[in-house]
């Protein structure tokens, strides 16, 4: 019996080095670190919030690429820049978990990225 492929690649969301954007073993998917940088132009924004933006669609269009949603996301790792991108992560973050009460597990690191970055997510998801 064969598996099917574990990498994930999605187009725009890709890195420059020979990293998937994420892996799966049966239910479980794990991302590699995903970034802000804009899809459709391949441009990283200059801004924190449009890269916030850009970081969550970048993520969702892996998920869904490895049969998943953030629904089933169980642990988000994030890090970020300096303390200015926790208001637009947040806003983000209660936009897709408004429920209190069904969130995933997070954990923020404060550290300086390098080419621009102001954020960069990995995520853990089991896919039922």
């Amino acid at each position: 019996m064969s598996r099917p492929p574990r990498s994930i690649d999605v187009p725009g969301a890709s890195h420059n080095a020979p990293i998937p954007a994420a892996a799966r073993v049966g239910p479980l998917l794990c991302t590699s670190a995903v970034s802000g940088k804009d899809a459709a132009t391949g441009q990283l924004p200059a801004d924190a919030a449009t890269q916030v933006r850009h970081t969550f669609a970048n993520l969702r269009a892996v998920l869904q690429a490895g049969g998943a949603s953030l629904d089933d996301v169980a642990k988000f790792s994030v890090t970020i820049k300096d303390n200015s991108v926790r208001e637009p992560l947040n806003a983000e973050w209660l936009a897709c978990f408004p429920d209190p009460h069904d969130r995933p597990a997070r954990h923020i690191v404060v550290q300086d990225l390098q080419h621009g970055l102001w954020l960069q997510i990995e995520v853990m998801a089991f896919v039922s």
